[in-house]
C-alpha cells in the first residue's frame, strides 16, 4: 500500500458501521489510510474490518461507542494520541434522524438525544481532536450535513436544527484555523440509499437512489484537496454530475 494515496495517514470515521460512513471508511482503508472506525454496534465494526482486510491486507482499529456518551470522545482523543500522536483525515458521519413530528410536538427526550447525538457529539469531537489534527502536515476534516440546514421542510424541524447548528459550528471553526494548516469541509451526501433515507421516505423505491458507495471516492478526493475556508458545501449529486471537485 506503499504507493496508495493516503499511505501512512490516520483516518478517523464515525458512523462507520453503515451507510456514508461505512462507505467512506472502506473507500479511505483502500486509498491507503488507517481507519479507526468508531460506531455504536460492535458486530457491524468487526464486519466492516472484514471487508478491509479482504481489500487491503490491512486491520482497522475498532471503537465500539455511542458518541453522545459524555466523556467517551475526550478518551477517544486521548488514545489516538497516545498510539499515533496525530489525526490525518477525520470524517464524521455519525448522526440520527429523530422523530418526523411538528416543531410543537417534538418530545423533550427526542429533542434531547437528537441535539446529543448530532450536535453536542460534534463539538466534543471537534474539541478532542483539534491537536491531533494540528500535528498532522496536511490534515482534513470532513463533515457530513444535508440540504435540511439551509432549506427548511414541516416536520424536519429538530433534524434541520442539528444540521443547521453544525454548519455553523465547523465554519466557526474552520475560520478559527484559516492561519493553521488544517481545513474543514461540509459535504452533502445529497439522497443516497441509506437507512436514514428508507426511515425518512419509507414508501421510495430505494433502488432509483445511489449507493453509499458511490461517495467514496469523493470522500478519498477530499482528503486530498486543497480546500479554502467552507464558505460552501460540497454537494456528491454536483460532483457526480460534473465529474470534478469545485472549489470547496
Amino acid at each position: 500500500m506503499s504507493n496508495a494515496p493516503l499511505s501512512d495517514r490516520i483516518a478517523l470515521v464515525t458512523g462507520a458501521s453503515r451507510g456514508i460512513g461505512h462507505a467512506a471508511a472502506l473507500a479511505l482503508a483502500r486509498a491507503g489510510a488507517h481507519v479507526i472506525a468508531v460506531a455504536r454496534t460492535q458486530g457491524a465494526l468487526e464486519a466492516l474490518d472484514d471487508e478491509i482486510r479482504a481489500a487491503t491486507g490491512q486491520s482497522a482499529t475498532l471503537v465500539p461507542m455511542d458518541i453522545a456518551e459524555p466523556d467517551g470522545l475526550d478518551q477517544l482523543g486521548l488514545a489516538i494520541h497516545q498510539r499515533f500522536g496525530r489525526l490525518d483525515i477525520l470524517v464524521h458521519a455519525a448522526a440520527i434522524l429523530g422523530p418526523l413530528t411538528p416543531v410543537a410536538h417534538i418530545e423533550p427526550k427526542h429533542w434531547d438525544r437528537v441535539l446529543a447525538v448530532n450536535l453536542t457529539a460534534s463539538y466534543r469531537l471537534i474539541r478532542s481532536v483539534e491537536p491531533l489534527l494540528r500535528a498532522a502536515e496536511r490534515p482534513r476534516a470532513i463533515f457530513l450535513t444535508s440540504g435540511r440546514a439551509i432549506r427548511p421542510k414541516a416536520f424536519w424541524g429538530l433534524y434541520g436544527v442539528t444540521k443547521a447548528g453544525l454548519e455553523h459550528m465547523v465554519r466557526t471553526w474552520a475560520d478559527e484555523l484559516e492561519t493553521t494548516n488544517v481545513r474543514a469541509v461540509l459535504l452533502d451526501p445529497s439522497v443516497m440509499r441509506t437507512r436514514m433515507r428508507a426511515e425518512a421516505m419509507p414508501g421510495e423505491d430505494p433502488n432509483t437512489l445511489p449507493e453509499p458507495a458511490e461517495i467514496g471516492p469523493l470522500v478519498v478526493e477530499l482528503a486530498q484537496a486543497d480546500l479554502g475556508l467552507p464558505t460552501s458545501t460540497v454537494v456528491f449529486s454536483d460532483w457526480k454530475t460534473a465529474g470534478t471537485l469545485a472549489s470547496a
